[in-house]
């Protein structure tokens, strides 16, 4: 996740997801959360971003915003996502640099798709608060537990493990809503 082709640095989710995303090993965590266990690496961010705003949400929250970004997810960056890994070193009839120029802009859409998931997201949050009023790290381990517990699986301990470390060490009250 990069802010190359985006210029809408507006939510404070957004700016955290970034963050939070290339901070070491967390990129790869979350890359291997979604293919193993079939994660919304958004909703991920989400869940951390809302835990770094004290806020701490029980399973049937996360299923409901689970089920909120579904179709939006389901029609739009998963099949992104599916071409833009499907153009990476695939042999075709198109020059392979012409492939790969095309496939940077798949990634872009991609991105920009994301961006759009992470907007609503942001915006369903201005209603009111999610949740109940938690510590940040408690938040994010019972964030993160409940959403494995919607998908029905347990999710890598290493891989939970960096996201809560990598979690821990930022300063969580740069990202607060405003």
């Amino acid at each position: 996740m990069t802010d190359t082709e985006t210029n809408t640095l507006t939510t404070p989710f957004w700016r955290f997801s970034l963050h939070f995303y290339r901070q070491a090993r967390v990129s790869d965590a979350c890359i291997a959360l979604q293919d193993a266990c079939g994660v919304d690496v958004n909703l991920l961010l989400f869940l951390f971003w809302l835990a770094a705003g004290r806020r701490l949400l029980a399973a049937d929250d996360v299923k409901k915003l689970d089920d909120k970004v579904r179709g939006w997810r389901d029609l739009t960056i998963v099949p992104i996502r599916d071409v833009r890994r499907k153009l990476k070193g695939t042999a075709t009839l198109v020059d392979p640099a012409k492939q790969e120029a095309f496939r940077t802009k798949v990634k872009a859409i991609e991105l920009d798709a994301e961006r759009l998931q992470q907007e609503a997201l942001y915006a369903f949050t201005q209603s009111g608060p999610l949740g109940k009023e938690a510590a940040p790290p408690a938040a994010a381990r019972a964030n993160i537990a409940a959403y494995a517990s919607v998908l029905g699986v347990s999710f890598s301990k290493q891989a939970v493990d960096v996201l809560i470390a990598a979690f821990d060490g930022i300063k969580h009250t740069a990202f607060a809503a405003r």
